[in-house]
């Protein structure tokens, strides 16, 4: 039994990991940043994996109970990666917890958001969420419309992958369109 219960664990991390690869890979495609202006700093990285995670956390949500496990899974890795990640740039360890705090107040905030901007199927309440969130400093973004269009796509891709490929960690991104 015990033995069993390993294989399962370690098929847990092995999904979950898969799962957030593929996040952080398509959250860093190029096009993002050069095409729609996304800027190429920690906070517009940060930002595009937070949109990134919130899409799959979304198609989730339709997945029963395995998608519930998958999502708490995947929202516990996904901080504990921005733990790792602000201690390699360096933060001290007394200020790491204030900061993955903040972070989570990012996070959530921008999920409640994207949802409720995706829920009631609104392109320009998504496109307004977004120009507020990823590009602060500017009064009428372009690349808002063109990050929107794109979330959305990845909202039907999302849809149309099978679930159990989902679920096995198999989970490939369209590249964003020019």
């Amino acid at each position: 039994m015990q033995l069993s219960r390993l294989f399962i664990r370690r098929r847990r991390e092995t999904t979950v990991t898969a799962v957030y690869e593929a996040i952080v890979a398509a959250a860093r495609h190029p096009r993002l940043y050069a095409a729609y202006g996304v800027p190429d700093t920690v906070d517009g990285r940060y930002d595009m994996i937070i949109l990134h995670v919130i899409l799959v956390l979304e198609r989730l949500k339709t997945t029963g109970h395995e998608g519930s496990e998958l999502s708490q899974r995947l929202t516990d890795y996904f901080f504990a990666d921005m733990d790792r990640s602000l201690r390699e740039m360096g933060v001290g360890d007394l200020s790491v917890g204030k900061k993955v705090r903040r972070m989570a107040e990012v996070f959530y905030g921008r999920a409640r958001a994207y949802r409720s901007a995706l829920e009631a199927e609104s392109r320009d309440a998504l496109t307004e969420a977004l120009a507020r969130n990823v590009f602060p400093s500017e009064t009428r973004p372009k690349g808002a419309r063109r990050l929107a269009d794109y979330a959305c796509s990845v909202c039907e891709h999302l849809g149309q992958t099978v679930t159990g490929s989902i679920l096995a960690g198999h989970l490939e991104f369209a590249e964003p369109p020019q």
